[in-house]
C-alpha cells in the first residue's frame, strides 16, 4: 500500500466541542454555528443562565446542564471529562472560528497528523468595530487537543489548557473573539478578572509589598502590549486596549497589596 493510499484511508478524527455559559444568548449562536460541520458532539455546561442561553444552546444539542460556579478552570475540567471524541475544541462562548480555521480544522482531523497532541489557534479580537492583529491578538491560545492526557488548570480565571505529550502545531486562520459587547462591559469584565487574580495570586502564595511594584508591572504591561506586540498597528482601538490592560495589571496587584497588608495587620494584632 502507497503512503498516499494509507493516508488516504486514515479515518477522519471526531471532534468533541466544550463551552461553559452564563447569560449568553446574544453570542451564543454565533460561537456554535461556527463549529457546524466539525463537532461530533457538544458540551455545554451552564451556571445558571437566566435569559435565553439554554433554549439556543437546544438548537444545536442535547448534551447540556446546569451546574454550580466553582471558577473558570475546574468548570471547563468538567466539560473536558464528558468528553468522548478522539480531539475536543475548547472555545468560549464568545468566541467563533472563522471560514479559514474551520476548513484547517477539518483538514487536519481528516489528515491524522503523527505525533501532534495540541493545536494553537490564532486570536482575532473584535473590539468596537475592528478587528485587532496585534497587541492583545498577538497571540495563539492552546484550544484544540488530543483528549487523551489533555486537562485544565484549576485556576480560578485565566486557566490554562494543557495537552499531553507531544507536538504542539498553530491552525491557520482566526478564532474571532468578540470580547466585549460595549466599554461599559469591559470595565466591568477588567475589575471582576482583577480581583479574582488578586485572590488567586494571594492563595498561591505571591505578596505584593509595594504599590510601586503594581505600578512598574502595569507600565511593562503596556508596553508589552502596544510596542513589544505592535499594538499601535491596531489605531486608536490598540491604544484603548494596552491601557485597559494596564489598568487591569495596576488592580490586580494592588488588590494583593490589600491583602498582603491586612494579612500583616492581622499577624501584629
Amino acid at each position: 500500500m502507497t503512503a498516499v493510499k494509507a493516508l488516504a484511508e486514515t479515518p477522519r478524527k471526531t471532534l468533541s466541542v466544550i463551552v461553559i455559559t452564563k447569560d449568553e444568548e446574544d453570542r451564543i449562536g454565533r460561537c456554535l454555528e461556527s463549529v457546524k460541520g466539525l463537532a461530533d458532539e457538544i458540551i455545554v455546561l451552564d451556571s445558571g443562565s437566566t435569559d435565553g442561553t439554554l433554549n439556543i444552546v437546544a438548537r444545536y444539542t442535547t448534551n447540556f446542564m446546569s451546574t454550580d460556579w466553582p471558577g473558570y478552570g475546574i468548570q471547563k475540567q468538567r466539560a473536558l471529562a464528558k468528553a468522548e471524541c478522539d480531539w475536543v475544541l475548547s472555545i468560549d462562548a464568545d468566541e467563533a472560528v472563522d471560514e479559514k480555521m474551520h476548513d484547517w480544522i477539518g483538514g487536519f482531523l481528516a489528515g491524522g497528523q503523527v505525533g501532534v497532541t495540541g493545536v494553537k489557534l490564532p486570536w482575532g479580537v473584535l473590539l468596537y468595530g475592528k478587528r485587532l492583529d496585534h497587541g492583545r491578538s498577538a497571540r495563539a491560545p492552546l484550544r484544540l487537543v488530543r483528549r487523551e492526557g489533555a486537562a485544565f488548570t484549576e485556576d480560578r480565571v485565566h486557566e490554562s489548557l494543557r495537552a499531553g505529550a507531544g507536538e504542539v502545531v498553530t491552525a491557520k486562520g482566526r478564532l474571532l473573539h468578540y470580547t466585549s459587547r460595549d466599554y461599559g462591559h469591559a470595565v466591568d469584565k477588567y475589575a471582576r478578572y482583577s480581583w479574582l487574580g488578586s485572590q488567586e495570586y494571594f492563595e498561591k502564595g505571591r505578596r505584593c509589598h509595594s504599590l510601586s511594584f503594581a505600578l512598574m508591572n502595569s507600565l511593562w504591561v503596556f508596553f508589552l502590549i502596544y510596542v513589544i506586540r505592535r499594538g499601535f498597528l491596531d489605531g486608536p482601538v490598540g491604544f484603548l486596549v494596552a491601557v485597559n490592560f494596564s489598568q487591569h495589571t495596576f488592580n490586580k496587584y494592588a488588590g494583593l497589596w490589600t491583602l498582603t497588608r491586612e494579612e500583616k495587620q492581622t499577624a501584629r494584632s
